[in-house]
């Protein structure tokens, strides 16, 4: 029986935790590992708790091409993107932390979606 009243206190106690969930993805992995310390520098800076940065699997999409457009079939390229991806969750945000980090100037080419918990 105690056990369900802690497990209880427990819930109510995450539910009341917000969390900020930033997704950034893109084709380069040194401009998104360069960004991702921009955005923890950022949110560090005004004393943030920071869970991450998670490296999220790298979305691989290939694409086969005819190298001839009319007799050699066989002969053939492929070609691939990569996508890299990585999450950072920052607990309990303020004010503060939102202004800077919708303000921060990241380079072309990274993604970035951000969704309040």
């Amino acid at each position: 029986m105690a056990t369900k009243e802690a497990h209880k206190k427990k819930t109510a106690k995450e539910d009341s935790v917000s969390r900020l969930r930033i997704r950034v993805r893109a084709y380069e992995s040194k401009i998104i590992d360069a960004s991702i310390k921009q955005i923890m520098d950022t949110a560090l800076r005004f004393d943030a708790t920071i869970v991450g940065p998670i490296p999220l699997p790298t979305e691989i999409k290939k694409y086969t091409v005819n190298r001839s457009s009319f007799i050699f079939k066989n002969s053939r390229e492929q070609f691939e993107m990569r996508i890299h991806k990585r999450l950072i969750d920052i607990i309990n945000p303020n004010a503060k932390v939102i202004e800077a980090l919708t303000n921060l100037s990241l380079p072309s080419g990274v993604n970035i979606d951000v969704k309040m918990m």
